[in-house]
């Protein structure tokens, strides 16, 4: 089960009720970090969220509200005693800068940093990290997260068996055959196979062939919609989606379900963005800060 839960909704400027750039999705033992706005170890705080779960951290550019909040949330896990590699992963130039931050603020902390640029990046037990270029003003990627296909044990049908859990249930959700009161036990039987899930997370970005590729058949879409369409000219000139076109990747990409984030503080109403994206594309909602969704 995936859950992803809103640190931050706003877009460049925080307001009272939204926090700038940040989406943690949790599978398994790691927590993926989307950007890491001005603010987000607190969000997390009050979200009930130990740092400690954060694994990784993706940053889609380096625009100061995506990444401010960087300095503060690693300088806490250095004083909690991270064990482990914290891995950290943004476009072109990402490294250079977590070097700059390290020599200013000089904190001891393992990190595995790398420049991303297109394709999957990195394929784990519990989920695989892709990205593609998106349309801003500077170098930026938007993300998909999947996770592989698993089995669920069937109970009714091993409880007539009499098989009661332990390692040959463990065998069998790991696709293995095993035998019981003389008779062989296949996972076909036994359990039900439960398809992966992808989560797509597109942030400050024209509307571009790269979004609708990498959000295609996503379970779940998170887009920025910073702007309405009456402001489209706007969202041109700054490399924004309006919620009109995040809707419509939506659409294209064959998505399950979309959630607007990234807010310009011209909205402190989002109901009329998520009404603009709702006449394309039927399954959407407006983020707010501390909402989860489980997948």
């Amino acid at each position: 089960m995936l859950t992803v839960t809103f640190l931050g909704t706003a877009a460049m400027a925080p307001t009272r009720e939204r926090n700038t750039a940040g989406v943690l999705v949790q599978a398994g033992s790691e927590g993926i970090l989307f950007d890491c706005g001005e603010g987000t170890q607190r969000q997390m705080r009050i979200a009930g969220i130990a740092l400690t779960k954060v694994t990784h951290i993706l940053i889609s550019h380096w625009h100061g509200d995506h990444v401010y909040g960087l300095p503060g949330l690693l300088q806490s896990l250095a004083a909690s005693e991270y064990q482990g590699v914290l891995r950290i992963f943004g476009p072109t130039g990402t490294r250079e800068h977590l070097q700059a931050m390290f020599r200013l603020f000089g904190l001891g902390l393992k990190l595995e940093v790398q420049d991303v640029s297109s394709g999957t990046f990195s394929t784990g037990r519990f989920v695989s990290l892709s990205a593609e270029p998106l349309e801003h003003d500077i170098p930026c990627l938007g993300y998909a997260l999947s996770t592989p296909e698993s089995r669920r044990m069937n109970l009714e049908h091993l409880r007539k068996l009499g098989m009661k859990p332990g390692p040959l249930m463990g065998k069998l959700q790991r696709n293995l055959p095993v035998e019981f009161n003389g008779r062989t036990v296949t996972p076909k039987e036994a359990t039900v196979l439960v398809p992966g899930k992808k989560v797509v997370y597109l942030s400050d970005t024209g509307y571009c062939n790269n979004a609708v590729r990498l959000a295609e058949d996503a379970d779940l879409l998170i887009s920025e919609a910073t702007f309405s369409s009456e402001l489209e000219g706007k969202a041109d000139e700054y490399h924004h989606l309006t919620a009109k076109q995040a809707a419509s990747v939506a659409k294209q990409a064959n998505v399950k379900r979309l959630v607007l984030t990234h807010f310009s503080q011209r909205f402190p109403d989002t109901g009329p963005l998520v009404a603009e994206a709702r006449d394309l594309f039927p399954s959407v909602e407006g983020a707010e800060d501390f909402m989860r969704i489980e997948l």
